[in-house]
């Protein structure tokens, strides 16, 4: 029991000394991508709320093409054979 503790440790510990070494240099980074990100509408660069209605729109009408397509698909699939 006692193994398994120590080597599930160790396990942790070497799977997390990466992620320190990147939050240590992360700052300089993040200091230099924060100029380019500044002209985005969203904090997430996600695009206007505009941009949001036509994707919505469009979603409707690909979802019934794509169902129209598929029941064509299964209207000419041949019957499965009988067993």
């Amino acid at each position: 029991m006692k193994t398994m503790f120590v080597a599930m440790s160790l396990g942790a510990l070497v799977a997390l000394l990466p992620l320190c070494a990147m939050a240590q240099s992360e700052p300089e980074q993040v200091a230099q991508a924060a100029p380019a990100s500044a002209g985005t509408a969203h904090a997430g660069g996600g695009g206007s709320y505009k941009r949001h209605l036509r994707h919505r729109s469009n979603q409707s009408r690909e979802r019934a093409r794509a169902g129209a397509e598929h029941m064509r698909q299964m209207r000419m699939a041949p019957a499965a054979p009988k067993t």
